[in-house]
């Protein structure tokens, strides 16, 4: 257990620091008084148990799993609009603060599941004692209803193992239908509600406590 707290430390730092960077960025956006397209940041380490189911899945062996894993360290950027996604690949694409080593778009190509989101794989330099280790950082940019499907999905997968009944498959795709269009819906409305959401705003910051 040791061996793997070790192993993972650097993770956990990369994921802590990008965390706050990436939050400072819907900061910043804050304080201009525009529209941020970073609706909230979340991360996360992989828990050793679900490392070692992939390692077998993967056929990825322990001693590769730093090269070969992408997704040990990961963090999600939620999006309010389906228009803020690609805002958010730009801001990332222009930081110099980490190398992006590879993108994958499961928004225009989805998955046979009905999986959408936007994926960019980075190489992010931690600091230790020992010197710099560079560490592999699964970012997955989606929007809300993208997530809410993701997250259904995830947990049904644990349940079935990824076998889901035929019942199920066929629910699963018309939920993802249902929250792409969703998404259209909110896009076709999206500058009257950055505009209330704007109002709203400023009056939030009027009140007294």
């Amino acid at each position: 257990m040791e061996q793997w707290e070790d192993f993972l430390a650097p993770y956990k730092k990369a994921v802590d620091e990008l965390k706050v960077k990436l939050k400072g960025m819907r900061a910043e956006f804050e304080r201009s008084h525009v529209h941020s397209p970073i609706e909230f940041v979340t991360g996360r380490v992989k828990p050793i148990v679900s490392i070692l189911d992939k390692a077998i899945q993967k056929n990825i062996p322990l001693d590769k799993l730093s090269e070969e894993m992408q997704d040990i360290a990961g963090l999600r950027m939620m999006c309010q609009f389906v228009e803020d996604i690609s805002q958010v690949v730009g801001l990332l694409r222009a930081r110099n603060d980490f190398e992006i080593i590879e993108e994958r778009d499961y928004i225009s190509n989805k998955k046979a599941s009905g999986y959408r989101s936007y994926h960019v794989v980075i190489c992010y330099p931690v600091q230790t004692i020992h010197g710099e280790k560079k560490i592999l950082v699964e970012i997955q940019i989606r929007t809300l209803a993208m997530n809410f499907w993701a997250t259904i999905e995830h947990s049904l997968n644990y349940k079935y193992r990824g076998d889901f009944p035929e019942d199920i498959q066929i629910r699963l795709k018309r939920a993802s239908e249902a929250a792409f269009l969703l998404d259209e819906e909110m896009s076709e409305i999206r500058l009257e509600i950055q505009e209330a959401q704007r109002l709203f705003s400023r009056k939030k910051d009027g009140q007294e406590f």
